[in-house]
């Protein structure tokens, strides 16, 4: 693709992707899928790391896509089982529906489930029309 017409894609909608800091060759897992996840963000990952994302690893992973909804239970249980195929410097991003989006969860349940799974909460990007995201890593000189 050259730069024009990344450009373009860019303007079509990347940046939600782009706000994710994923990289080519990154291997990507995906939790959570529903037939209510955003298809273009989706799509969207899969172009910036030239792979598919994968739900059962064979090895460690670089980031975990974790798709969370009220209903699905407890955020903190999520982060926790979010962990296991993590590579020691990997990180999750949690997206988690918009304010007013069916399955919406609150930033205070977000931020005590973040807590409460030992790990910490750095930032929050609108990546799609429905879905925010929370980026969530292991604290720093934490527990491996």
């Amino acid at each position: 693709m050259d730069i024009a017409q990344d450009k373009d894609r860019t303007h079509e909608g990347m940046a939600g992707a782009d706000l994710l800091g994923l990289t080519p060759g990154m291997v990507v897992q995906e939790l959570g899928w529903d037939e209510d996840v955003d298809a273009d963000l989706r799509d969207d990952i899969m172009d910036i790391i030239d792979a598919e994302m994968i739900e059962d690893p064979l090895e460690a992973v670089d980031v975990t896509i974790l798709w969370w909804r009220e209903e699905d239970g407890d955020v903190a249980d999520g982060l926790v089982d979010a962990m296991t195929d993590l590579g020691d410097d990997g990180f999750i991003w949690l997206l988690t529906p918009k304010v007013g989006r069916s399955g919406f969860i609150d930033a205070a349940s977000v931020a005590e489930g973040v807590t409460i799974a030992g790990l910490s909460l750095t930032r929050t990007a609108n990546v799609a029309s429905d879905w925010q995201a929370t980026k969530v890593v292991r604290p720093k000189g934490g527990r491996r």
